[in-house]
């Protein structure tokens, strides 16, 4: 769900009661819409970290601490003014409104005991962190907003706050039959059902009201009867009333082995996986610090990424043009025909005509045959000769380009497989080592050499840390997945012996799965139960190209089976005789825990 006014009631719970009664001790901004306060309770010291980015607002309690620079901003210095040293008196929310209201205590110049209010208002692009005091009058804001930006209101020192009115919006904390009578009116707008809930409500998400619909069995993209309205709104109501008991359930939703959604309400979607979380802030630092994780690999990876694809696109086109070429090449057969049949008749055929109808005895039938009439017919003879064996070395060195292109398509293919599956920095050194190592950073441009390093020796730099993947069953069984080919070598041929059980992807670029047990005696050939067959083939599907599909076909057999031609790239390798399953996309179903 997004950080909508269900979330925000849930956060600003928890944080009233952790933080009520500390004391700021310490303010920075680590970047230029962060803030990060530090408050010390009489039991505990507390992170409260703010973000009004408008891409991603929130604010949690996180352990993580961030440098700060050397000279604090202005908007910084300002609340360490008014704020630092101060008593946190409270954290509200007004209504089910998407704003954070954190009161402190504190004693301004003169010493006077006196109030000041940060207020966070997370409205996506429109997100804010305003400081006002007891009179409701703006101190200051992170984001200055002059009537020029905006009709509604200014957010500037020394203008009055207020909250910008919600039109014909209902305040779902409204109580019993007031309630009732503003939902019923609700249901008369013509919209489809979860549309006129999210829109006639103040802080309800169009994720909840769809989880409304689907919680009591009514479709929500269409109108509903009088019974589903009944349904509709008790449902409804139970969620306020957990809203008003605090009574919330922070979980995040998998998906395909990856971050979907995340929830503080009873109701879940149908999804993979649920992770439930003790607190609403680790559910949230979990989400958006994997979340961000992502945001920066996908920015890290975007531009090698684009490159890859631009080579493919020439290679595809390649593939093409050479079909093309082939399949002329493969007409030569007609002109050595020709050739031969005017040797054979050409005793009867007079020079300077510019056709000859002969006799093929190859396919016993007239051939009319086109000759060029300034050229003798044994002339015409040995150019037919001639045309026959260009295309015949034409062939022959065409097979070898487009085995050369297939393999550098697939290699090409593999390289964009393995950089969505890069999780970290030194993930993607590897890659840009191997494509160092693989020659194409002459092609893709120095940037790409590992540590922006490339050296005329071939050598890009020291090698890249990151290892494969390891995986422990609740069994013991040990689980090795590679995520590139330099993991994928270094899983089949330095971590798998002879007898441990190897698994990949068929058909598809994707990672070299090995499971050892630590159980089984390495000299003999061991066997394991089908749930580790399963796990195995599932990591297979997900660290692979098919990894968004629910179902994919696996190959397995003996590491001992398993061959490297001479000469053959890191990670490839040849296999003859396979044992097949189809693994299922769905990880949350084995316990394992990674090492």
């Amino acid at each position: 769900m997004p950080f909508d006014g269900i979330c925000v009631s849930a956060i600003t719970h928890e944080l009233n009661s952790a933080l009520s009664g500390g004391r700021i001790v310490k303010i920075a901004q680590p970047e230029r819409e962060e803030i990060l306060m530090q408050i010390k309770t009489t039991d505990a010291t507390h992170r409260l970290f703010i973000n009004v980015s408008a891409g991603m607002p929130f604010l949690y309690l996180t352990e993580e601490n961030k440098p700060s620079p050397m000279t604090a901003p202005p908007f910084c210095m300002v609340l360490r003014k008014h704020l630092q040293g101060g008593r946190i008196l409270s954290v509200t929310q007004p209504g089910l409104e998407r704003i954070v209201h954190i009161t402190v205590e504190h004693l301004d110049e003169m010493g006077d005991l006196c109030r000041r209010t940060l207020v966070f208002e997370l409205m996506g692009k429109h997100s804010n962190l305003i400081l006002i005091d007891e009179k409701n009058v703006i101190l200051d804001s992170l984001k200055h907003i002059s009537a020029l930006v905006s009709s509604v209101r200014e957010v500037l020192p020394g203008r009055d706050y207020f909250i910008p009115e919600t039109e014909s919006k209902y305040d779902p904390m409204l109580i019993g039959d007031r309630l009732r009578n503003a939902f019923y009116e609700a249901m008369k707008k013509p919209e489809s059902a979860y549309k006129r809930i999210y829109s006639s409500f103040t802080g309800i998400s169009p994720f909840v009201a769809m989880e409304l619909c689907n919680a009591v069995g009514c479709d929500g993209d269409r109108d509903v009867n009088d019974e589903e309205k009944e349904r509709l709104f008790e449902a409804f109501f139970a969620l306020m009333e957990d809203v008003k008991a605090a009574k919330f359930e922070p979980k995040i939703l998998y998906e395909n082995g990856r971050i979907r959604e995340f929830s503080v309400a009873k109701i879940t979607q149908n999804c993979e996986s649920v992770r439930r979380f003790g607190t609403v802030s680790e559910m949230l630092s979990t989400y958006y610090s994997d979340k961000n994780k992502a945001d920066v690999m996908r920015s890290k990876t975007a531009d090698l990424r684009h490159q890859i694809q631009t080579l493919l696109e020439r290679d595809y086109k390649k593939a093409d043009l050479q079909k093309k070429q082939m399949q002329d090449a493969e007409n030569r057969e007609k002109y050595r025909i020709n050739g031969e049949l005017l040797n054979a008749y050409g005793y009867q055929i007079e020079d300077g005509v510019k056709q000859a109808e002969v006799f093929d005895y190859y396919e016993n039938r007239n051939r009319i045959i086109t000759l060029d009439p300034n050229k003798t017919v044994s002339e015409n003879a040995v150019r037919f000769f001639d045309k026959y064996n260009k295309l015949k070395r034409t062939a022959g060195a065409l097979e070898e380009q487009m085995k050369e292109n297939e393999a550098e398509i697939e290699y090409l293919e593999g390289i964009l497989t393995y950089i969505s599956l890069a999780k970290t920095e030194d993930d993607l050194a590897q890659i840009k080592r191997e494509l160092w190592e693989r020659g194409f950073v002459k092609r893709l441009g120095n940037a790409y050499a590992v540590n922006g390093r490339g050296t005329k020796s071939g050598k890009g730099g020291k090698m890249p840390k990151a290892k494969p993947l390891h995986f422990r069953t609740k069994d013991g069984y040990e689980i090795y997945v590679g995520r590139n080919n330099l993991q994928n070598e270094e899983v089949t041929f330095e971590i798998a012996t002879g007898n441990d059980w190897w698994f990949h992807a068929k058909g598809v670029p994707g990672a070299h799965v090995v499971v050892k047990c630590p159980f089984a005696n390495q000299a003999e050939e061991w066997d394991m139960p089908d749930e580790i067959f399963e796990l195995a083939g599932a990591l297979a599907l997900a660290y692979s190209k098919n990894k968004d599909m629910e179902k994919g076909d696996i190959d397995y057999l003996r590491k001992k089976n398993i061959k490297r031609p001479n000469g053959a790239a890191a990670g490839f390798v040849v296999y003859y005789t396979n044992y097949s399953l189809v693994a299922e996309n769905r990880l949350d179903r084995y316990e394992f825990e990674e090492v």
